[in-house]
């Protein structure tokens, strides 16, 4: 176990060692148990931790004051609408300034070529811990939860263990590619054999893919890349299967939007779920377009462990916060 986390910033998946994720999954277990059992577990009294977003959430900002709420502190939710930074407050100046009134500052921004840079610019004048709540490169958060999700199903050994990570059809919105980045840069130093499919104009960032490339040969394990749905599917002991834009491939939205209809049949159903093994499991993190991501039938169905996965973004944020607030 590591006990030196106090004080970092977590904003990119590789951040933390692995041992250092092994000890917040401890914590985050614990911290569950403290839940279910209905004990107190105030490390946090009378800390604070800022919210910033500039990207609308769900699941982020409902577990992360939810989370500061359990742990004795306080979250402050701040929409960056309603503050002064459209009309000139730097990073430089939200890290001074909001890092001398909170003990963390979490900050969710997923403008594409944007998002990071602001975070780490905030993180280099701020004297507390930044957190990042999903960037246009990274979502640690949502992988952390994921991993913790994977054990539970799994069990901790999961070499051997094929993780398809894949690209689904969706109506709403050019998705950010910070989730499929995390999962293949995290998921390979556990053990997992890791395939990537998506179509051709949705890869992803070619330096996330050669970090990720480096972390599965370091690791001893498979990382594949495939352009069809199915192959990626077939034998797979964990389902991830989720939309995001050909943001690499292009920035123009009506370009982006007709690329993505060429792929409607890009959907998680029935058929390709029996392409897995009969205990896979189907992850997601949340809004799926419904039917046209994913059918009810799977995403409602026995392999689905969506509501777990999204319960524990509570218990490994709360752990992340308590070991570096």
């Amino acid at each position: 176990m590591q006990t030196y986390l106090h004080g970092r910033d977590m904003i990119g998946d590789l951040d933390f060692s692995k041992e250092e994720v092994e000890t917040v999954m401890d914590v985050a277990f614990d911290l569950k148990r403290k839940r279910a059992l209905n004990e107190p577990h105030p490390y946090l009294r009378d800390k604070v931790l800022a919210m910033l977003f500039f990207f609308s959430s769900t699941r982020t900002r409902g577990s992360f004051e939810a989370g500061m709420a359990q742990l004795g502190g306080h979250a402050a939710f701040i929409e960056s609408k309603t503050t002064q930074i459209a009309h000139g407050d730097t990073p430089k100046e939200i890290g001074e300034i909001f890092g001398r009134y909170y003990d963390g500052i979490a900050i969710r921004h997923c403008d594409w070529g944007l998002g990071n840079r602001y975070i780490n610019d905030v993180a280099k004048y701020s004297r507390t811990p930044i957190l990042n709540m999903q960037c246009d490169i990274y979502h640690p958060f949502q992988c952390l939860a994921d991993l913790m999700t994977i054990w539970e199903k799994k069990g901790r050994d999961l070499r051997r263990r094929k993780m398809v990570v894949s690209w689904a059809y969706a109506e709403s919105y050019s998705k950010p590619i910070s989730v499929p980045q995390s999962l293949i840069l995290q998921m390979p130093r556990f053990g997992m054999d890791v395939v990537l499919a998506h179509p051709p104009e949705f890869r992803l960032m070619p330096e996330i893919m050669d970090m990720a490339k480096d972390e599965a040969k370091k690791a001893g394990v498979g990382f594949d890349v495939v352009e069809d749905m199915g192959e990626g599917f077939k034998d797979a002991d964990i389902v991830y299967a989720k939309s995001w834009g050909p943001l690499v491939h292009t920035s123009d939205a009506k370009e982006g939007e007709a690329i993505t209809k060429k792929y409607a049949n890009w959907i998680t159903d029935e058929k390709k779920m029996k392409l897995a093994k009969e205990d896979a499991i189907y992850m997601h993190p949340l809004p799926a377009d419904r039917n046209v991501e994913v059918t009810d039938g799977i995403l409602d169905g026995a392999q689905s462990v969506v509501y777990d996965e999204a319960e524990n973004r509570l218990h490994a944020q709360k752990a992340v916060m308590a070991l570096t607030m």
